[in-house]
């Protein structure tokens, strides 16, 4: 298969380093604005550089999937291009800023017969594929309580286009958004939001965020993200009856189980995960190109980052109206400012 990767940023840099290590797969050319950096990051993959998806269309006879990492802000325009071209599509998280514009970008998808596979990359770490196991297995019983953390530095970007709200919709839509993910995968759908941040309070670019989140099976999740720290960190505590996971990414053991103690034994049982030969991203892309050419149903669907989503722009309402926001009654078509 033939794959053009569309950003010559982190993410453009992680998805051509993923596609030149595959077998079967050919990275056929990155395009960015930035034609020197787009030169840089060929040469290193050993492909194509072009300023352009048209100029890239042009030169390249056959383009079986497209890999969009750009601007949040550029996602829909980007999507409706390559659908009408017929590639099939991987698209970095966000799917985009707005609810309605999802929603549009998945119908279309579908009227055009293509693949729309949305990057929340969180499902590929085995940290969390390893918590997922756990929880399935009701090895910690019951789960009641969930804690997140997800955090580092302000991103740095073209045009600082992060620091802009209207495009990238701040800390939440952007990074907690992948724990929104997660936690929805282990525990089903959300109830109901309330979300405080620092965001317009402190002078910078820091950010603090906290969210409660209350799913429909009555598990309560405490989420905080922050780009306020130097070195990107995450931390994941589920609370069942019967035990807790752990995992601290600052810590030896990624994953540590803490068993409940009973008549016949007390104390913990450590549960390291491996690092895997691949990176996450290469796991996840690779799952993607194997949906596509098997035809099996994906890990994470467009409808999930849709799901995803509407819990961050929920969190974001919350955030600006001061109250808890019910997913049912959430309004997509709300403006947050």
């Amino acid at each position: 298969m033939n794959i053009l990767v569309l950003g010559t940023g982190t993410m453009g840099n992680a998805h051509a380093a993923a596609y030149a290590e595959m077998e079967g797969i050919t990275l056929s050319g990155i395009v960015g604005a930035h034609v020197e950096k787009a030169e840089q990051l060929a040469e290193k993959y050993g492909t194509k550089a072009f300023s352009s998806y048209e100029k890239a269309k042009q030169e390249i006879p056959d383009i079986d999937v497209v890999s969009i990492c750009l601007p949040t802000s550029l996602h829909k325009e980007t999507v409706f291009q390559v659908a009408r071209d017929k590639f099939h599509i991987i698209c970095e998280k966000p799917l985009t800023r707005h609810l309605a514009d999802a929603r549009e970008m998945i119908d279309f998808c579908q009227q055009q017969g293509v693949h729309l596979f949305v990057g929340h990359v969180v499902r590929f770490f085995p940290e969390y594929v390893r918590a997922k196991e756990i929880i399935d297995s009701q090895k910690i019983g019951e789960p009641v309580i969930a804690r997140t953390t997800r955090g580092g530095a302000f991103p740095n970007a073209s045009k600082d286009w992060y620091a802009n709200f209207e495009k990238s919709g701040g800390l939440i839509l952007d990074m907690v958004i992948h724990d929104f993910d997660f936690l929805r995968w282990c525990f089903g759908e959300v109830e109901r939001v309330y979300a405080k941040t620092s965001r317009g309070r402190v002078a910078g670019k820091m950010e603090y965020a906290l969210i409660t989140l209350r799913f429909e099976n009555g598990v309560i999740a405490h989420v905080e993200g922050t780009w306020a720290h130097q070195n990107f960190h995450t931390k994941l505590e589920i609370a069942g009856k019967q035990g807790i996971i752990q995992h601290d990414s600052t810590s030896v053991n990624p994953v540590v189980i803490e068993k409940g103690s009973s008549t016949e034994a007390a104390g913990g049982v450590a549960v390291p995960s491996s690092p895997t030969k691949y990176s996450p991203y290469y796991l996840e892309l690779a799952h993607f190109i194997s949906c596509i050419k098997e035809g099996k149903a994906a890990r994470v669907t467009a409808e999930d980052a849709y799901k995803a989503m509407e819990i961050s722009l929920a969190a974001l309402q919350s955030i600006a109206s001061g109250e808890p926001v019910y997913l049912e009654q959430f309004s997509s078509l709300e403006e947050i400012k």
